[in-house]
């Protein structure tokens, strides 16, 4: 039999701390959610049809942080080689790309009705569109790519260089005419919105460190069993 007594510490899980997050992250979520619906009013040109702000907006957020974490883990790989950083950099990937496919998929719903189409090649949505391919080719890499010591070096190339367009995505309703309007913030809104609005933005934020850990919780095990079961065809002892 092989030893793994060298990889029992990423064998074992971590401390189930995170099931409480869980439950704290979903609860702040609905609570979030009901407190804006209830007490913010009809926008005077969209309706009710605004309330799509509370999630759509936070999530945009939340898939800025993703990548803001892919991007520093992947440079901390680059520095000090530490498979930890490969794997929670990963794990934000992940997440970060349902962040922002629910980003995407949430703006096409509010334009329907305000633009008239599903969908236009506006600035912000294609450089939106365009991070979301950087997240799904990142993945995609990691995926194709067996030997983990390539995988990480690779995976974190592209995603230091794929945050590049996180500010363009930013900037973009400012540095181009576009149909999207400029950037929400507590700053920007009617005082009858703004609650809401970070009570969402916490909640996603809570959710979205919920999802990493978790998911880096799982990348451990994964390395954890690919290490073992290598060392078992390699006949290791």
């Amino acid at each position: 039999m092989p030893d793994i007594s060298s990889d029992r510490s990423a064998a074992t899980p971590p401390p189930r701390t995170s099931v409480w997050l869980g439950f704290v992250a979903f609860a702040a979520v609905i609570f979030a959610q009901t407190f804006s619906i209830l007490t913010s009013p009809a926008d005077r040109d969209m309706g009710h049809l605004q309330k799509i702000m509370y999630v759509h907006v936070p999530a945009a957020w939340m898939t800025f942080l993703a990548f803001l974490v892919v991007f520093v883990y992947s440079m901390r790989y680059l520095w000090k080689q530490n498979e930890n950083d490969d794997l929670l950099a990963a794990s934000a990937a992940e997440v970060g790309a349902v962040f922002n496919g629910l980003t995407l998929m949430l703006g096409m719903i509010w334009g329907r009705p305000a633009w008239g189409v599903w969908w236009v090649w506006d600035a912000r949505l294609t450089s939106t569109l365009v991070l979301f391919l950087i997240f799904v080719g990142y993945l995609a890499l990691r995926a194709f790519v067996d030997d983990s010591v390539q995988r990480a070096k690779w995976s974190a190339a592209v995603g230091a260089i794929g945050a590049i367009n996180v500010p363009i995505v930013y900037m973009s309703v400012k540095w181009w005419r576009t149909l999207h309007q400029p950037q929400s913030s507590p700053g920007t809104l009617d005082p009858a919105y703004t609650l809401g609005l970070r009570l969402n933005a916490i909640a996603l934020l809570l959710v979205l460190i919920y999802f990493i850990r978790k998911r880096y919780e799982i990348a451990r095990l994964e390395r954890a069993i690919e290490d073992f079961a290598q060392a078992a065809a390699m006949g290791g002892k």
